[in-house]
């Protein structure tokens, strides 16, 4: 294993150094800190615990990058 997926792996087992989110509060959150993510704003500093949560949770992370690849995806062609 390579120092980085150990870091990696430390960082999952010890969970986030700052507030933390639930499954549920980041579903609740996620379109939002897409949109601002999106838009150029700082999400991180909107929702600052989702960052961390992506980070640690699979399924959540998961969520994110599926809304993430649908809305750029989907989004209308400029004219």
């Amino acid at each position: 294993m390579s120092r980085h997926q150990d870091d990696q792996m430390l960082r999952a087992v010890l969970g986030p150094e700052g507030p933390e989110l639930s499954c549920e509060q980041c579903f609740e959150q996620l379109d939002r800190y897409v949109e601002l993510a999106l838009a150029g704003s700082d999400a991180d500093v909107a929702i600052p615990a989702m960052r961390a949560h992506l980070e640690g949770c699979p399924a959540c992370r998961e969520d994110h990058a599926s809304l993430r690849s649908f809305v750029t995806h989907d989004a209308p062609e400029p004219h």
